[in-house]
């Protein structure tokens, strides 16, 4: 399936910005199942300083923001074409050994709601069964909803709420796969939805190593295994290492931001 994106950022503030610095993480890659026809990024209010690859094997470009500006604007755009490969993605690439991806960091280490998730599990037959189980598992227990009151829940604190967006999700995943001796970590990424060509936002989903097969992908927000709907875009241990876009600025100005995001078959 081929896919067209045009992803739009803009970033507004009510007082001109001095200096700030952007890292994005928004050029997909061609790999296993995703070839990468055309990517373009253009930038308004600011410029593309470098580009570079990090330790998970991501595309990042560095953005400089021009002297007092009071918006910048990141658009993305191109064409994807992607294979259904039932979320099997295969062998590990990049820097990092495997074991990296068992470790914990602040937003998925494990407490007790975590814990009492894994052991009321029914685990399958197989190690992949066991996984698809446990994504179940997860949305019967943390329903989805986009009635969050933060962005940037720890997985106790999203089990707590008794309810999860996409991104809260896949760390639940990722906590509860480690703690049961897979190597987990976060994909961010564009999906296609059936029902509409707008979107909020870019989505998020995560991935476990099976030996035998490789990393494989869980979309526990949707119930299933990423599709020729999905693009990958970037992986890391969580969120903050694969966040789209993130960075700093110097200036006490309030800061607000609009997206505007299409996805549509081409």
């Amino acid at each position: 399936m081929r896919l067209k994106i045009h992803h739009q950022t803009t970033y507004h503030y009510d007082s001109p910005v001095p200096y700030g610095l952007q890292q994005l993480r928004l050029r997909p890659k061609s790999r296993e199942g995703q070839e990468v026809l055309h990517w373009d990024i253009a930038v308004a209010g600011g410029k593309l300083e470098v580009c570079y690859e990090d330790e998970h094997a991501n595309t990042v470009d560095l953005v400089s923001f021009d002297p007092g500006q009071t918006e910048i604007s990141i658009t993305c755009s191109g064409e994807v074409e992607v294979t259904d490969n039932h979320g099997v993605v295969g062998r590990q690439k990049g820097f990092v050994p495997l074991w990296l991806y068992e470790r914990s960091t602040a937003l998925t280490q494990a407490g007790d709601g975590i814990k009492a998730l894994v052991a009321g599990l029914t685990r399958g037959e197989t190690d992949l069964a066991t996984l698809h189980a446990l994504s179940a598992h997860i949305l019967a227990m943390v329903p989805y909803s986009t009635d969050q009151a933060a962005s940037d829940l720890t997985v106790e604190q999203a089990i707590a709420a008794g309810h999860a967006v996409c991104q809260d999700h896949a760390h639940i995943f990722i906590s509860a796969a480690r703690q049961m001796g897979f190597p987990a970590r976060y994909v961010s990424g564009y999906l296609m939805m059936d029902d509409r060509v707008m979107q909020d936002a870019s989505h998020a989903w995560a991935e476990a190593h099976v030996p035998g097969l490789g990393w494989v992908g869980f979309d526990v927000s949707n119930g299933i295994s990423p599709d020729a709907r999905y693009v990958r875009v970037a992986t890391a241990l969580d969120y903050r290492g694969a966040a789209p876009i993130s960075g700093m600025r110097f200036g006490k100005g309030a800061e607000s931001m609009n997206v505007s995001l299409q996805v549509q078959q081409q």
